[in-house]
């Protein structure tokens, strides 16, 4: 690994949040999740914080069921438009599925956003894992986890492809000669594949850091071997060190497999640290979140993991029921833990749903604490970063008043952004443009 590692981190905005209740305390605005007020306030003061990026989730179906914050939000691409205007060091990161989309508009949705901010959009690559999506989108059925892995893949291939179309010095706008670009340096991709056939060139030019960065969520199997082949980040949600240990091992060696460096890719753990002044005060915020959700909303968020299965008809106190592969077509890694802890731990189905509706993090305690639990899993290689987000009212403003102050002087974390590009504050490097590294291997041999 490199010896010069630096702590990265990002912050999810999630608006009123991310359980079926949050959004009724006291704190928590109740139209967060449309609120340009709030979203530019977060945004800020994570930039304030000198964090590498937001984050902006996104889902493409919903029902009576879902998530209040999934039921009326932002589309991540709109939002970060707007944000790119009111910040202007910070990387904006918003999540954009490849099973529900074209590549060709896709790629220049992005591409827009890195010019508009001036070379800081990423983009979160999802494949989709509720089967519902399929019916907003005119499809008779959604595809199958492996299928959607191997479109992701491909889509990929062509995004890239046409972020490539132009080469950096390509437009000349010359009013003199009247010359505005020069076609040697305008490329086609005419690609031709399995589920996609893109000519190209895209219309509009390569930003300053080259292409967006790629992000990637999803820990499963296939999730891991696209992100150890194409990403340049990769998010996930261990439950522990030791389980965020093997994680990272795993996709760095994936990496290597495929040719690339292990320091290639970043991975970042999301967590939803709680931070008081003592450990009392942290406890004390916990539970007025945990006591707002009652055993029925908690089936319902335990539901949407499993194609928002009706849990409702099995009894609350006994063993949580055998599902058999059911969930597997979905959030897979996360449906398996699930099932697997479940069975392991012996436990009820109230147990299950109130453990997953209001997990119990880790990072909760006062602000040393966090400070030492962070520290711990980047210096022992269980995580490259980490994506923060708000599990109570105001944990944004915590960490980055109480808990980023700490990462400082311990020197884990930056004072003054290094660069004002998301690959410069990641440390990732700018991409050469294929057709320019073709062409200059070609003129070196003559």
């Amino acid at each position: 690994m490199g010896r010069d590692r630096k702590l990265r981190l990002g912050a999810s905005i999630h608006g009123v949040g991310s359980s079926h209740t949050a959004w009724r305390h006291p704190r928590i605005p109740s139209d967060a999740s449309v609120s340009i007020p709030f979203y530019t306030g977060q945004a800020r003061k994570a930039e304030e914080g000198k964090l590498d990026f937001v984050f902006v989730a996104d889902g493409l179906y919903i029902n009576e069921k879902s998530i209040p914050h999934f039921l009326n939000r932002f589309e991540p691409i709109t939002i970060l438009s707007a944000l790119a205007a009111v910040t202007s060091k910070i990387g904006l990161v918003g999540t954009l599925s490849t099973s529900y989309s074209e590549p060709f508009t896709v790629a220049r949705q992005f591409a827009s956003i890195d010019h508009i901010s001036g070379g800081r959009a990423g983009w979160n690559v999802v494949t989709s894992p509720l089967e519902g999506t399929a019916l907003n989108f005119g499809r008779l059925e959604h595809p199958s986890h492996p299928e959607r892995y191997r479109i992701a893949e491909e889509y990929l291939e062509v995004a890239k492809g046409l972020w490539d179309s132009w080469e950096d010095d390509a437009f000349i706008r010359d009013k003199e000669s009247g010359v505005f670009f020069d076609p040697a340096k305008l490329h086609r991709l005419n690609h031709e594949g399995e589920y996609f056939s893109v000519q190209g060139p895209l219309n509009i030019a390569r930003s300053r850091q080259g292409q967006p960065v790629v992000f990637q969520a999803g820990s499963s199997d296939s999730g891991r071997t696209l992100a150890a082949k194409t990403a340049d980040a990769i998010f996930t949600g261990p439950e522990s060190i030791e389980e965020a240990k093997s994680f990272y091992k795993d996709v760095k060696w994936r990496a290597a497999e495929y040719g690339r460096s292990p320091d290639d890719i970043l991975i970042f753990p999301g967590i939803g640290p709680i931070v008081g002044d003592t450990e009392e005060e942290a406890e004390r915020k916990y539970r007025e979140i945990a006591e707002l959700v009652t055993p029925e909303k908690a089936l319902e968020y335990l539901g949407r993991y499993f194609e928002h299965h009706d849990f409702s008809q099995y009894p609350l106190d006994e063993p949580f029921p055998e599902l058999g592969d059911f969930g597997s077509n979905s959030f897979r890694s996360t449906t398996d833990r699930i099932k697997q802890r479940a069975k392991e731990q012996n436990l009820t189905l109230r147990q299950v749903a109130l453990q997953e509706a209001t997990p119990r993090t880790a990072f909760i305690g006062t602000p040393e604490k966090v400070a030492d639990l962070l520290q711990q899993w980047f210096e022992e290689e269980a995580a490259d970063g980490f994506i923060v987000g708000a599990s109570v009212p105001g944990g944004l403003d915590d960490f980055v008043d109480l808990v980023v102050p700490i990462l400082r002087e311990r020197g884990l974390f930056r004072s003054e952004y290094e660069a004002d590009t998301l690959r410069g504050n990641l440390g990732i490097p700018v991409p050469v443009n294929r057709y320019t590294r073709v062409r200059e291997k070609a003129e070196a041999l003559k």
